[in-house]
């Protein structure tokens, strides 16, 4: 494969993160053993993602859920067993298993800190520091074309400065500002008066005056930055 440097960098993080399509993910899984830059790319993200399992708190079950849960257990159906009895003889069940870990974590540490709840996301956005790669917030978009932004660490703003929250889809003739964000603090807002959200679709933060923009378009230093990925 010829892709360019941000084009594997994009596969692999999807890769990381359990959002590719089964016969994507079968085709890279396919490559890996030859392909060593491939291999690097995605440990490289397997590592950026993997401390963001910190952030879902201890939660106690109910004391009814291991009681049904056991006897679910001691009950199977013919068909669950049969399911099971293939999924542990087979090892891509596995590998795959391992690999979808960490976007796991990610996506339950997010979901955790989400207060209120919003329907399941169909886009998830990981936006990265560019130069660190460091991941800094995740987007979730629902199917009622709501977003939240959420931070996963603190962010240091200089006086008189501000965050600033900006998309842009293929065929924009510019970014389109979302909004002032407020350092280690979740956005939820409504895409109500945008075109549909669509895969790949760019969303950054940059740092602007403490009013906003003054021209409507983005004029301070990219601070985090990432694209759409659909995850239903």
């Amino acid at each position: 494969m010829n892709e360019s440097f941000d084009e594997l960098q994009e596969l692999a993080g999807e890769y990381v993160l359990g959002t590719l399509a089964a016969a994507k993910r079968k085709e890279v899984e396919q490559r890996l053993p030859h392909e060593p830059v491939l291999r690097s790319a995605i440990d490289a993200w397997e590592q950026r993602l993997l401390p963001l399992s910190s952030l879902a708190e201890t939660e106690e079950p109910s004391p009814q859920l291991w009681p049904r849960i056991l006897k679910d257990l001691r009950r199977p159906s013919a068909a669950a067993q049969a399911n099971w009895s293939r999924w542990w003889n087979d090892l891509r069940f596995w590998r795959g298993l391992a690999a979808s870990g960490v976007a796991a974590a990610v996506i339950l540490g997010t979901m955790l800190a989400i207060r209120p709840p919003i329907p399941a996301p169909t886009f998830m956005v990981v936006l990265v520091e560019p130069q660190q790669q460091t991941p800094g917030w995740i987007v979730q978009a629902s199917l009622d074309r709501q977003i939240t932004l959420t931070p996963l660490r603190t962010v240091d703003v200089p006086n008189q400065k501000a965050l600033q929250f900006w998309t842009k889809g293929e065929g924009w003739t510019k970014p389109v500002s979302l909004g002032l964000v407020q350092p280690g603090k979740s956005l939820q807002l409504t895409l109500d008066k945008l075109p549909p959200l669509q895969a790949n679709q760019l969303f950054e933060i940059t740092l602007e005056p403490d009013t906003g923009s003054p021209t409507g378009k983005p004029t301070g230093p990219i601070l985090f930055i990432g694209r759409a990925v659909k995850t239903t």
